[in-house]
């Protein structure tokens, strides 16, 4: 049995979440769970569909984004994963989608603002967007320079990228992350579930206010808070 095979079972079973909560189709999209004391993450397979992988096809992967284990050919952002788990030492999960609404925020190249409760509920902020990638890096390391402009986003913006837990990258498509993949499917699903309600909130009327402070705080801190009263404890 693999040394990694912990971490296999964990890729995988994220990766078969994302079709089941509708956030991919055909073969788009990736999840990855890192083993951060051996510097390494399982990926899902390039281009394989969901219903032909199993735990064995992930492939394990160093955090410089080079083959440890597997024979198949990693995800085609495996460097993007690579460079937020080198970067971010927290991160046990990262997933990548092109959920329909997510991604329609991002190709506006426009943050998505906290309009409601059910955004306050997880993020007591607007989920950035980036900007367009500059010509030579798209023509040059694209994924690895994917990476590096979600943590340079975070560093502009000085917002913690463990608060946010999710970013749009600008003319592409959502990513998320966590302590662990789990938690950061959980996160992809939220965020295509308010993508989706404020994607419709402004159509109804354009010009919609932001929620008030008052309220993102108290819905915040019920959950996240220290006097956190949310759930069973």
């Amino acid at each position: 049995m693999s040394t990694y095979f912990g971490i296999k079972e964990k890729a995988y079973k994220a990766n078969m979440r994302l079709p089941e909560l509708k956030l991919v189709l055909f073969t788009f999209g990736n999840a990855s769970a890192a083993d951060r004391d051996n510097r390494v993450f399982a990926i899902k397979p390039s281009g394989v569909p969901y219903d032909d992988l199993e735990p064995g096809d992930m492939v394990i992967v160093d955090f410089n984004g080079k083959v440890v284990e597997g024979s198949l050919r990693p995800s085609s952002d495996t460097l993007t994963h690579a460079a937020l788990y080198k970067h971010w030492e927290n991160v046990g999960g990262v997933v990548h989608t092109h959920s329909t609404y997510a991604t329609a925020w991002a190709q506006s190249l426009t943050d998505l603002p906290i309009l409601g409760t059910t955004h306050a509920d997880h993020l007591a902020m607007d989920i950035p967007c980036t900007q367009p990638m500059a010509d030579d890096k798209i023509e040059g390391d694209y994924e690895f320079e994917t990476g590096m402009q979600i943590i340079s986003e975070f560093r502009n913006r000085e917002i913690s990228h463990e608060d946010a837990g999710m970013i749009l990258v600008g003319s592409h498509a959502p990513f998320t992350w966590g302590k662990s993949v789990d938690e950061a499917v959980y996160k992809s699903a939220v965020l295509e579930e308010v993508a989706k309600m404020a994607s419709i909130t402004k159509q109804i009327r354009p010009d919609a206010p932001k929620l008030k402070q008052t309220l993102i705080k108290k819905h915040f801190q019920r959950k996240h808070g220290k006097d956190a009263y949310y759930g069973q404890g």
